[in-house]
């Protein structure tokens, strides 16, 4: 192209953006870079969808000349879209943003050079003192920061209907994976699934957070950095626990993804749900009922004072189409307004530590004064991953399926430990 028409090109789209365009890289349907963006994520089922639609409008109302290119694929915690996306990326056909969890899930597209280096818009924006230190940590590898997160969520959580307790005579959530055993017969006896659960990403959700609870956090974060030994007492203790948690869900009947496994809390067919807080929206806005009265949370047994965390995030890819488009994108994924837009109807908080808390009730006010309490304890997700990357997870995910098959404790460690010397 020559550089008179570049030029010109750039100062159209400058002029329909309202800002001045340092480049443009190129053309996709006939629309100059500023003027398309291509977001890809997963965000596309209901509890979702409807805050992602709200950070899209926040968008829309600050770059009116920009078209949103909306490329979202629904299903598996993000596992679908992964997979398409990373056909996409090998065939040198990226967008121009996509949805990570914000940890080592980037680590293999950072070492590939597929994701560009966003410092130098945390400076411009002002950003790098507007984050918690374990958020940041979590998005840097070697002084760098790849990726803007929208959100923080908490993953070890368990929902209930305090109605569908009390009917079988129960008064209160249990505080340990042992006491929820006991919980089960009751409500078992009562008529009920003492357990929802969902697809595999479900199972290891669940695996996680008892893990979590069985372990403390100390030995729940050393098994992700190769300080503890998974051949430990402690730890065969707890996957024996975990296989005991199991036997009481419908791990043989479950359909649909976790909105399905979440629709037994909703009619009152099971008593409880261990699922990140995705569910409050789902709960709070999708089906309207009322914190607090129609539905509950307690941290999942065992880890009272515990916040495992998980981010949602958005990268620059190398050779994005649409360049200027996607750093507009990103700008708005990282503004107090485009958070406080999305978090708001997503039912998640602010990556973000100065949006306007007065916005946050319900449950999203009590995740809040957990995140930012200095005395709570963090840890990352694995399902979501924060603490383990593709990599890994993916070999923990097939030990993890034969292990529910065969209940082989020994042969699940011994996978999980060669994995991680493998790819950890």
């Amino acid at each position: 192209m020559p550089i008179r028409r570049r030029s010109l090109l750039g100062a159209a789209a400058a002029l329909l953006s309202g800002l001045s365009a340092c480049s443009v890289t190129g053309q996709r349907a006939g629309l100059p870079a500023q003027q398309r963006v291509e977001v890809f994520s997963w965000w596309a089922g209901p509890g979702e969808r409807e805050g992602f639609d709200a950070i899209i409008q926040e968008f829309k109302v600050r770059y009116p000349g920009v078209t949103f290119v909306d490329a979202a694929i629904a299903g598996g915690a993000g596992s679908n879209a992964r997979t398409v996306l990373a056909s996409r990326l090998t065939a040198d056909d990226p967008p121009d943003s996509y949805q990570v969890h914000a940890g080592r899930e980037l680590t293999a597209d950072i070492q590939a050079d597929r994701v560009l280096d966003l410092t130098y818009l945390y400076r411009q924006q002002g950003w790098l003192d507007k984050h918690a230190k374990g958020l940041l940590d979590a998005i840097t590898l070697d002084g760098r920061i790849y990726s803007v997160p929208v959100n923080v969520h908490r993953a070890n959580l368990l929902w209930y209907r305090p109605a569908v307790l009390a009917r079988v005579g129960i008064d209160a959530p249990p505080v340990t994976w042992a006491a929820f055993l006991d919980q089960a017969r009751t409500l078992r006896a009562g008529g009920l699934l003492p357990l929802s659960i969902g697809p595999e990403w479900t199972q290891k959700h669940l695996l996680e957070c008892v893990l979590l609870g069985e372990l403390g956090p100390e030995r729940y974060r050393a098994l992700w950095t190769g300080a503890a030994d998974w051949s430990l007492p402690a730890v065969t203790a707890a996957l024996s626990t975990f296989r005991q948690v199991i036997a009481v869900s419908n791990l043989n009947s479950y359909a649909g993804d976790w909105q399905s496994a979440t629709a037994k809390i909703i009619d009152g067919t099971a008593g409880y749900l261990d699922m990140g807080d995705k569910v409050d929206s789902y709960l709070g806005r999708t089906h309207n009922l009322a914190f607090g009265s129609d539905y509950g949370v307690v941290p999942s047994p065992g880890s009272s004072g515990v916040f495992d965390f998980l981010s949602d995030s958005f990268t620059l890819p190398k050779g994005a189409p649409h360049r200027v488009a996607a750093e507009h994108w990103l700008t708005v994924c990282g503004s107090v307004a485009g958070q406080d837009a999305f978090n708001v109807i997503k039912g998640s908080i602010p990556a973000r530590t100065d949006t306007d808390k007065s916005l946050y009730r319900g449950y999203l006010a009590t995740a809040m004064t957990d995140w930012q309490n200095p005395a709570t304890e963090v840890v990352g997700s694995l399902t979501h991953g924060v603490v383990a990357n593709n990599a890994w997870n993916a070999a923990i995910d097939n030990a993890l399926a034969q292990f529910i098959a065969d209940g082989n404790v020994g042969s699940f460690t011994q996978k999980v430990t060669d994995s991680y010397h493998a790819n950890g």
